[in-house]
Formats: structure tokens, sequence, C-alpha cells
């Protein structure tokens, strides 16, 4: 076991690669996984690895949380590694509550790293959590996407999540800890069946007399992503063909279209979706199939906040008026995700959707290239009720619509590659 240290600081260098941050974020719950994580960068950390800036996110659902920051904090400030920790407070209580916390937590890291000026944050996923996922996924019979492995680094609010330890085991990690006379953290719920993650970490201790085993099924999720990259290939050469994009709306050629395989058309649809939605998730298998036979059809429908336009030869994806309908942002912010207005400072402006009454003031709509529904959904300036400018409908009054692409759904990039 002498060599298992250096070899799993060889994997993490490897993961985060060669453009590695002078200064990387490390997210420690206190659980072994994050502290062994964040072990080992910090012996990298001593033979010219980057600075660390370690963050605990307490979402306040646990009375032991906070004890465990601590404990986190006292062993980051004796490896004179930063610490801070992060507060979880508006949560409703309504919900999925694992869900909601997962997005919180990477939300509030993100918005740390932000503000701190750290480009990355490594997290401390493993092979175990990897082959657990793929379970959980399988019992809701996820196809490819759901059961190729997860993503090595993605991108949110600006940041670079990293996960160095994706390939390694959990005992490993422990064991890595165990050396060090280092002691963790258990979660009490880590072992409560009530939870899914639980019981797929049972169901695979059951398993393995039959040599499925964690990494046996990290390994599959790992070969179907390269199946799935094979995939997004061909829907990468149909959107080159099939489609362009319209001052923020997608057209598509229906006759293309129909020339593709119904799976790449379907992907296609999605990632439009995903794009002008910005929705975190695509519609479910049923209503993307119900979607795909209106088209077929000819007919027009709405589906996940956007609104599809058959006509004879072209699909138009849009935006649903009703989707944006309440969304507001000050001028120079984004606006519904994607949009970013910016003109003559004016006090009391704000960004709204255009919708029916600002588009009869716009006297040069029929200008504009896009169609009424695509305008009624498009961004406007208004003071009060007063329009003082909708770009996208011909009246600038000196303001203009910068098209923001979007982090991990970036439909424009798919055709321009």
């Amino acid at each position: 076991m002498t060599d298992l240290p250096a070899r799993l600081r060889q994997q993490i260098a490897g993961a985060i690669g060669a453009d590695r941050p002078d200064r990387l974020g490390v997210a420690v719950s206190g659980g072994s996984d994050s502290l062994a994580l964040l072990t080992l960068l910090n012996d990298w950390r001593a033979t010219g690895g980057p600075d660390l800036h370690a963050v605990t996110v307490d979402h306040g659902l646990r009375p032991e949380a906070a004890e465990e920051a601590r404990m986190v904090g006292s062993l980051c400030e004796g490896w004179t590694i930063p610490h801070t920790t992060l507060h979880w407070t508006d949560w409703d209580g309504t919900g999925n509550l694992p869900d909601a916390a997962r997005r919180a937590r990477y939300r509030l890291m993100a918005e740390w790293a932000m503000d701190t000026g750290i480009p990355a944050i490594a997290v401390a996923h493993t092979a175990d959590d990897q082959a657990e996922t793929f379970l959980m996924r399988l019992s809701r019979a996820a196809g490819l996407d759901g059961l190729s492995a997860m993503a090595p680094r993605w991108q949110q609010g600006g940041i670079t999540f990293l996960r160095p330890v994706l390939n390694a085991a959990r005992e490993d990690l422990r064991e890595v800890l165990r050396a060090r006379g280092i002691t963790w953290a258990d979660d009490p719920t880590n072992a409560d069946p009530a939870y899914e993650r639980v019981r797929a970490r049972q169901v695979l201790e059951t398993l393995a007399p039959l040599g499925i085993e964690a990494a046996t099924l990290a390994e599959v999720a790992g070969n179907l992503v390269d199946a799935r990259h094979v995939i997004d290939g061909q829907v990468a050469f149909a959107a080159r063909n099939a489609a362009r994009i319209e001052a923020g709306d997608v057209l598509v050629d229906r006759t293309a279209l129909a020339r593709i395989e119904p799976e790449i058309t379907r992907r296609l649809l999605q990632k439009a979706i995903l794009w002008i939605s910005g929705a975190d998730y695509p519609p479910r298998g049923l209503a993307l199939k119900r979607l795909m036979r209106a088209i077929d059809a000819g007919d027009s429908a709405t589906l996940h906040g956007c609104r599809f336009v058959t006509r004879a030869e072209s699909l138009r994806i849009t935006r649903e008026e009703q989707a944006v309908a309440g969304i507001t942002a000050c001028p120079g912010e984004l606006w519904d995700g994607r949009w970013r207005l910016a003109g003559p400072e004016t006090q009391g402006a704000f960004v709204a959707a255009l919708g029916e009454n600002g588009l009869r003031h716009c006297p040069d709509r029929r200008n504009s290239a896009l169609p009424a529904a695509s305008l009624r959904a498009s961004p406007a300036v208004w003071q009060g009720q007063t329009l003082l400018a909708a770009p996208l409908a011909g009246l600038e009054n000196g303001w203009t619509a910068e098209l923001v692409r979007r982090e991990n759904h970036d439909f424009a990039a798919l055709i321009s590659h």
C-alpha cells in the first residue's frame, strides 16, 4: 500500500490536466472521500501543485454538520489551507430535498469561487459514486445518456468543477486516511435504506460475488460514454446540415430532418430545447415522442417552455411567451438566462418580455425576420408600463440585445463546430 498515495496523486494530476489553475478550490464535507482528496491535493501542493482553498457547505439539515465543518476547518488550519463554510438558508420546504440541496451546494460554491477569484473546484466523486449512480438510473430504465459515466469536468456559474478521483475506489481513499491517522465523519443518512443511494450501495454488495463490482460498473459507464460521443458527432453533423439560428430561434429544414434517423432527430430537438429553455433537464421521453409525432404530422405544439411552429418546409423552435411572463432583469444583467440588453442609462428601466401589448407599439416589427410569436417572447426594455425599446422587433432607441451562450447547453456551438 506504500505506493497508493503516489498512484492516486498521479491520477489526480492527470485528471486536472496540464492547464491546472494556480488556485484550486476543494469541496470538503468532512466525509472520507473529500478529506482524502484534500489530503492528496495537499501532498501535491507541497511538490508544486496549486494553492488550495477548501470550502464546506452546511445545508442546515443535520445538527452534526456544523461540527463537521469546524473539524474540516481545524484540519485546514493545521495545513495552512484557507477554509470557508457556506450556509444554505433559502430552502422553502417543498420539492425534492436531496436534489434541492445538491443544486444549492453547487450554486453556493460557484458564487463563492467567483467572488474569491478561484477558477475551479475539485469535488470527490469516486468510482463507487459512479457505480451507485449507474444502478439508480438503471432502475429508472435510463437510456444511453443516463447510464453513461459522470463527466470528469463541467461548467457552472462561470466556474469549472473537476472530479479528479472519479476512477478511484472509496476504500483506497479511506486507506490513505487510515495510514495518516485522519478520522472522518460518517453521515448517518449514508446507512439509511430510505435513501435510494444507500439501497444501491447495498445492491452492489450483493452483486459482488458475481464479479459485478463498483469498478466493473464504472468501466461499463465509461464504455457508454464512448458510444455517446459517436452519437453526439452524428447529432452535430445533422445540426450543421439541417438547422440554423435566427435571433435566438432555431430553424430546422423539415426536408433534411426527414432524412435523419429518429434517434438523431430526438437528440437534436432535445439540445435545441435545452438551449432555448435553459432547463436543467430535457423533457421526458414520452413527451418528446409526442412532439416528434406532431412535427411529422405538420402540427404546431408547445413543450418545456418552447413553442414549435411547423410549416411546410421548416420547423421553428422559439421561446414560449407564457414561459417568460413575469421574468425581469436589470439592464446589463442576463434575462431568461441568455439575453443581455444594454443602452442609455435610464432610471427605473427593466427588461421583461415584449408581449402582445408591447408588440403593438413596435411600428417596424414587420421588418424583423422573426414572427410575432417569437417577438412576443423576446426581451424588451420597460419603464413602468411604458415600452422604451425592443431591439429584436425593430424598436432600438439606442438599445442592443446580445445573445449570450448558455453553459453546457450551447446549440450555436453545436452548429458552428
